[in-house]
């Protein structure tokens, strides 16, 4: 009688145990989905600040018969890299300008640098009869926030038409942003390619010097290498170049496992210092189809020209052949054919 009241001590002992494990379980359970909730939200409110659409009918570009669905079609989006803390934060320049595609099929990406002084005409019903004419391309920018047609909407547009492609979606950070986004990762790897210096422009413009060789950058080291357009450097190791280069290196440092626990401090800028056409379940359907993409197989298209002057001012002119011959790469990228591209 005794050991049986032995056994059911055991047995009720032991089903007090379960239910503790059970229950520290499901409070784990609750406390992740708590904190995955809240991370949630907090990236979707930030993610919705940040968005801005370019106002097109139907949705989509002139240059798309039908509307993509983004992480589902091929698509292309333009990266802007914006100078405005010299104009305290209003009608800054697209520094930088460059179209990426993405392909769901093939799980491929492509970049291609437009160089910031290409010469483009903007058209007055845009920026005006004051700034209508030739200009370089990160000028397209700044004349259509003057004007408020809308200065990422002028940029897409004139990109469309140097390339001949559709651009369906853009993402635009200001230089701050920049900084604080590539601080918030805890820095960027880069292989420096060859040795140079550039001012900060955030500590009294004190020289930042690169060495060759393996480095992980900061924010505002980031900002002085992508930015320098020394002449004696930029012919070997030039802007473009870099720019590409640092962005295949933050594409692997942001989808590392630790990228998931700074998402309090990247979702703290997006807000004021990034604009997107994606929509918050756009940019989550993007990072869902693309977060395990091979950086080593990003393949990078840089357009054909030379540096001219003309009326006494440098430009960029690209060559008739190499604009033709990026469009018609791009446009396989996006598994574009005569009968899916208007007015082709």
């Amino acid at each position: 009688m005794q050991d049986l009241r032995l056994e059911r001590r055991k047995q009720e002992k032991s089903k007090k145990r379960k239910k503790r494990v059970l229950y520290s379980v499901l409070f784990l359970i609750i406390i992740i989905i708590g904190v995955g909730g809240y991370l949630f939200l907090q990236t979707f409110n930030a993610a919705k600040d940040s968005y801005n659409g370019l106002d097109r009918p139907g949705g989509k570009s002139e240059l798309r018969n039908d509307t993509v669905t983004i992480g589902e079609d091929p698509i292309s989006i333009l990266l802007m890299g914006i100078e405005n803390y010299s104009t305290g934060g209003k009608n800054g320049r697209s520094d930088t300008q460059i179209v990426v595609t993405l392909n769901p099929d093939t799980n491929k990406m492509t970049m291609t640098s437009i160089p910031r002084d290409t010469r483009v005409n903007l058209p007055a019903e845009a920026v005006g009869q004051e700034h209508a004419g030739f200009h370089k391309i990160n000028a397209a920018y700044t004349y259509a926030s003057l004007s408020g047609y809308g200065a990422s909407k002028l940029t897409v547009e004139t990109v469309e038409d140097l390339l001949d492609i559709p651009i369906d979606e853009y993402a635009a950070v200001d230089f701050e942003g920049f900084r604080d986004i590539v601080n918030a990762i805890g820095g960027v790897t880069v292989d420096i390619k060859k040795g140079f210096w550039e001012k900060n422009i955030y500590n009294n413009d004190k020289r930042i010097y690169f060495t060759k060789g393996t480095s992980k950058l900061s924010g505002e080291e980031a900002l002085a290498f992508v930015r320098m357009r020394k002449r004696a450097v930029n012919s070997t190791y030039p802007r473009d170049e870099r720019q590409r280069q640092f962005i295949k290196a933050a594409i692997s440092e942001a989808i590392s496992v630790g990228t998931i626990f700074k998402v309090g401090e990247i979702t703290d800028i997006l807000g004021e210092h990034v604009k997107t056409s994606l929509k918050p379940a756009e940019i989550y359907a993007l990072e869902k189809e693309y977060s395990s993409i091979d950086t080593a197989a990003i393949e990078t298209f840089q357009i054909e020209g030379s540096n001219q002057r003309v009326n006494g001012l440098s430009y960029f002119i690209p060559s008739n052949h190499g604009l033709a011959e990026i469009s018609e790469k791009l446009k396989q990228e996006l598994e574009l054919s005569a009968d899916k591209v208007q007015d082709e």
